[in-house]
């Protein structure tokens, strides 16, 4: 558990950290429910699988911030709280038809810019990224149906839309960014030294940059995106699992697996789950404003 010092004049947006067990912790932001209230939901080792951490993975705020998704990587469920609405599920598709050791891995859930949608990325048996959509959620590819895959090295870890929702970025565990639609292609760390590998990516507010984030704490930045710090280099009681920017892109939070959060520039630091008991370890982190 951590916090880099802020500036003078902090954000105070807040944020979410999602569970395995789908449990949701909320800081500076509204509790609108979790899915490990129904063991159901996002159940370990489920059949077809090993999930021993659960197998929620993945969470999304709804853009005014009034409620998320939670979805499910193993069965493709989406779960809505708040005033998120349902626009439908992978589960639903033919991915998820057939023998469970065929089903893909829905590992990442992007909302669009007017939260009436969203999309569902997920790795298949090929490891190369796929990519659903759902209510005015629009589809310009992805590595699975384009030349992308080609320079494929990595596996897909995570996405994250423009800021016009026309388009979104795909990135993979070797720091490889790959664009679709209007997405422009900034740079990457794919084909350079990683002393860990990414984990997730958060989009500028105007979409002309992302940071990337690695497991060992390292933050790599691209377009206007700017550098705030990271925790490269030190010591972490877990992994880093993902990376938040609040609004004006001032700042970002960086999130661990234990439940430690750390803020960096304008990203207000308004407590994390490090030292306490977790059912299950934190698998995501989502801004709420």
């Amino acid at each position: 558990m951590g916090s880099q010092a802020a500036s003078a004049s902090p954000s105070t947006s807040g944020y979410w950290l999602m569970a395995g067990d789908g449990g949701v912790f909320s800081f500076g932001a509204p509790f609108y429910g979790s899915a490990a209230s129904d063991a159901s939901r996002c159940p370990p080792n489920p059949p077809g699988r090993s999930m021993p951490r659960g197998s929620c993975w993945s969470m999304a705020s709804t853009p005014d911030h009034g409620g998320y998704w939670i979805l499910n990587a193993y069965s493709g469920a989406i779960y809505p709280y708040g005033d998120a609405v349902s626009y439908g599920q992978p589960a639903d598709t033919s991915s998820y038809h057939g023998g469970a050791d065929l089903w893909p891995n829905s590992i990442g859930i992007v909302a669009t810019p007017d939260g009436r949608g969203y999309w569902v990325l997920e790795e298949g048996l090929s490891g190369l990224g796929s990519v659903q959509g759902f209510g005015d959620a629009a589809l310009f590819g992805d590595e699975a149906t384009s030349s992308h895959g080609m320079g494929h090295a990595g596996t897909p870890v995570a996405m994250a839309a423009t800021s016009d929702g026309n388009g979104y970025w795909i990135v993979d565990s070797d720091g490889g960014v790959f664009t679709f639609g209007d997405a422009t292609f900034y740079g990457s760390m794919g084909g350079r030294h990683l002393n860990a590998p990414v984990v997730g990516v958060a989009a500028t507010p105007d979409g002309n940059g992302y940071w990337l984030a690695a497991s060992d704490g390292g933050v790599f930045t691209f377009g206007d995106a700017v550098f705030r710090g990271s925790r490269g280099g030190k010591p972490l009681n877990g992994p880093m699992i993902g990376i938040a920017a609040n609004p004006d892109g001032t700042g970002y939070w960086t999130a661990a697996s234990d439940g430690g959060v750390f803020s960096f520039g304008d990203a207000s630091f308004l407590g994390s789950m490090g030292s306490q008991h977790l059912n299950q370890p934190i698998f995501d982190i989502a801004a709420s404003g």
